[in-house]
């Protein structure tokens, strides 16, 4: 299949991405009070209202594509085409009044991502990624920034908290090489790394709905999504993360991750 066979799918992305953005910005800053999941991760009425949004439109439009939502699960998971949607990705952000969460909106294709939305609704921010064409911001191209080394490097992670005992021993060792870092951002700091304010991000535990999205961005802007072992990152993983701007910066995080 021809890399174009992925672009007729772009403005249907934009359109979920317009309607989660719709569900979700009457609730933002406005004292909503979330309750927590089975894992003890905070979920609010705009999570399920955009999800929901999003489901309905897809239903809709691609009835026989398959859907991987935060939200409310799997359906078709095995089909050729396969929607991967977070409404929310930084719920904390979003129930604190930050505008630093985003959507994330990946496709799948036999499972490979081919497309990625990251949008925040507040701001107007909105990476779009197609596999073998350009990344854009707003709709302009970007381009990741060139960064050969660790020492000149802007690292960010969700939060040192998320990792095991291990992960952040191996996360340490980059960190300790690195010119600056920065803590927070989930979805919104891999939009920063393809449009080049941040070299590297390297995180532990994401889900298929934390980084469908965010394979096809960076890799359309010129940089490179692995997981620790520089392997494409898979749906049954650990969920080990690493985003890099620079491939050669990408080869140094991940010696420092294996213990060199």
């Amino acid at each position: 299949m021809s890399l174009s066979a992925h672009l007729p799918h772009l403005p249907l992305a934009h359109r979920l991405a317009d309607l989660a953005g719709e569900a979700i910005r009457p609730f933002f800053r406005s004292q909503l009070r979330p309750d927590d999941k089975a894992d003890g991760s905070p979920v609010t009425l705009a999570d399920r209202a955009a999800e929901e949004a999003m489901r309905r439109a897809l239903a809709e439009a691609v009835p026989a594509h398959g859907i991987i939502g935060e939200e409310f699960g799997s359906e078709r998971a095995d089909a050729e085409w396969v929607w991967v949607l977070d409404p929310i990705d930084g719920t904390k952000a979003f129930i604190t009044g930050k505008p630093l969460f985003t959507t994330l909106i990946g496709l799948l294709h036999r499972g490979r991502p081919v497309l990625g939305i990251i949008d925040q609704v507040v701001t107007g921010d909105r990476w779009a990624g197609v596999e073998g064409q350009p990344t854009t911001l707003r709709g302009a191209p970007v381009k990741t920034r060139e960064c050969p080394h660790l020492q000149g490097a802007r690292l960010s992670t969700s939060g040192p908290d998320y990792f095991t005992r291990e992960g952040k021993e191996a996360f340490d060792r980059v960190l300790g090489q690195v010119h600056l870092r920065s803590w927070g951002g989930d979805g919104y700091q891999y939009g920063l790394v393809a449009s080049g304010g941040l070299d590297l991000v390297i995180e532990e535990g994401l889900k298929v709905h934390d980084w469908a999205a965010l394979c096809p961005v960076i890799a359309g802007a010129g940089g490179v999504v692995t997981d620790w072992e520089g392997k494409a990152p898979t749906i049954d993983g650990p969920g080990r993360i690493l985003a890099a701007g620079d491939a050669r910066c990408h080869a140094e995080a991940m010696a420092r991750l294996a213990g060199g």
